[in-house]
């Protein structure tokens, strides 16, 4: 089950936010670059950028945010965190996490830390068991 697919078989009953937060790999940081790493990530994750560098601005994230709402095309309203950070220190996001918050502000899930750990069907047990 991809992101894809959840969404469109929970957005009338889920509100989706996708909340755009630090580069993971930008060129000047931690960067997969053009070697085997980089042939290996683009043949994996054949969407992924890697020729982003780390936003200076909040202007800036926002166009790399919006690159990546174009290159994924889950559908889901890409929002974008402020450049220091908040949403990513308080849900320690980075480098991707998928969470669910229920209506009352409890977070009834929060899956590990991707890619590995991005598991959409494991969001949607949580979604069934919250019964909404």
């Amino acid at each position: 089950m991809s992101l894809h697919d959840l969404y469109a078989q929970y957005h009338e009953r889920v509100k989706f936010l996708m909340i755009y937060i630090r580069e993971a790999h930008p060129v000047d940081g931690w960067w997969f670059g053009e070697g085997l790493q980089g042939q290996i990530i683009k043949r994996v994750f054949p969407r992924a950028a890697t020729d982003v560098y780390d936003p200076q601005t909040l202007e800036e994230r926002r166009a790399v945010a919006g690159r990546c709402q174009e290159s994924l095309q889950y559908g889901i309203l890409t929002y974008v965190d402020e450049i220091d950070d908040p949403v990513n220190k308080a849900y320690a996001a980075s480098p991707t996490r998928l969470y669910l918050v229920a209506s009352d502000g409890r977070v009834v899930y929060a899956g590990g830390l991707g890619p590995y750990g991005f598991r959409p069907s494991e969001l949607k047990e949580a979604i069934e068991a919250l019964s909404i």
